[in-house]
């Protein structure tokens, strides 16, 4: 096996998951999220995007059903030691397979929590596990309850954190050292995605944002690429990974002279994020901390140019996002405890001028605050060359 975590850590994951399916009457959890089998067992595949299920009954016995493609995948990234295949065919029934793997382990007419919100249980396999459960067992969806637990790092996930703040720093210089008047944006996403492989980090969770002249307005990443122009900007958001744990930063550089729009727009943004760095502390809520956001950039006249949201958690996380909850959004009451790691990005985006700003930075929050993971400073980045 390969593992990156303690026996003892993953006994003492196990027993927090057991706590509260107890405490929600749960003889027994069915987990479709990679993420929660990562957490609990180590288990390292993005093979979730077929069908299989992680099983962890009250007893505390676990069992993972998948394909044969990931047999040795468990076998070798994970400590679990039941693992039942089933096989692709044109009458393949892994949902019946999956009852039936419950019924061996002692679960019918149990109540059994299962994570529907999940990228690896789509709707059409959802409704057949429904099928195949009706009238053997009360399926309850516990979807969140793992979320909540993973919320808060230990000791150990904040190790592998750190270095994802590191690698999120290597590669926010490697693009530094490359922006500028005729720079190729292939070159530019090389570097940065090479900057976080030479440290010993992953793929993240979700491809890198590029983007520059008007797609500098977007928040998702698109397909092409072009060279930097002598007056640009060009925006960026990624982040370092490391075993899988992300620590993310964002910014928009200027190329030549910035116009006065994006000055304006980098004194709001910088604000506000200080104004969120300054409320990210234990005992907040989520809410306040968009409140903080939102009262800065309405007081400059942004309301129109500024997102609904402004930030999340991040974590272990995998393939086709690195957002974890809790979001930072209006009303949000989750609360922010020590060992929670947050994200927050001041996204501002004028259509009517085609001018974009963005600073965002990771936080590590502490008993007292919080910690900058990506301490950069807070300036604008602008290249004259």
């Amino acid at each position: 096996m390969s593992l990156h975590f303690t026996t003892l850590e993953f006994e003492r994951r196990k027993n927090r998951l057991l706590a509260a399916m107890a405490e929600r009457q749960l003889d027994g959890m069915l987990m479709f999220q990679q993420e929660s089998m990562y957490w609990l067992t180590g288990y390292d595949t993005f093979g979730f995007c077929f069908f299989q299920s992680l099983w962890l009954g009250a007893d505390g016995r676990f069992a993972l059903l998948t394909r044969s493609a990931d047999l040795r995948q468990a076998q070798h990234t994970s400590l679990i030691e039941d693992i039942r295949i089933w096989r692709d065919s044109a009458t393949s029934t892994p949902q019946q397979q999956l009852r039936d793997m419950v019924a061996d382990l002692g679960g019918a007419h149990a109540r059994i929590g299962v994570e529907y919100d999940s990228y690896g249980l789509t709707a059409a396999n959802g409704r057949k596990l429904d099928a195949a459960f009706d009238g053997f067992a009360a399926l309850d969806d516990a979807s969140g309850l793992v979320d909540y637990l993973r919320a808060v790092k230990s000791e150990e996930e904040i190790f592998y954190v750190r270095k994802a703040g590191q690698l999120a720093l290597d590669a926010r210089q490697a693009a530094i050292e490359l922006i500028g008047a005729g720079a190729d944006e292939g070159d530019i996403l090389a570097a940065m995605q090479g900057a976080v492989f030479k440290g010993g980090g992953d793929y993240p969770g979700n491809e890198f944002i590029i983007g520059s002249a008007r797609d500098a307005l977007l928040c998702r990443y698109k397909s092409g690429r072009r060279r930097l122009d002598a007056r640009d900007q060009i925006t960026l958001e990624w982040a370092g990974t490391y075993r899988h744990y992300h620590a993310a930063m964002m910014e928009t550089a200027i190329v030549g002279r910035p116009r006065d729009r994006h000055i304006d727009l980098f004194n709001a943004a910088r604000l506000a994020l200080e104004a969120c760095a300054a409320t990210i502390a234990p005992g907040r809520t989520a809410g306040e901390v968009f409140a903080a956001h939102a009262q800065v950039m309405d007081g400059h006249g942004l309301a129109d140019h500024r997102l609904a949201a402004c930030g999340y958690s991040l974590g272990a996380k995998f393939t086709p996002s690195w957002m974890d909850p809790p979001m930072f959004y209006e009303g949000n009451p989750w609360v922010l405890e020590p060992g929670m790691v947050m994200f927050a990005h001041m996204i501002l985006m004028d259509s009517e001028t085609e001018t974009a700003m963005c600073l965002g930075r990771t936080f590590l929050v502490t008993v007292n605050g919080n910690e900058p993971l990506t301490g950069a400073p807070l300036d604008l980045i602008v290249n004259s060359r």
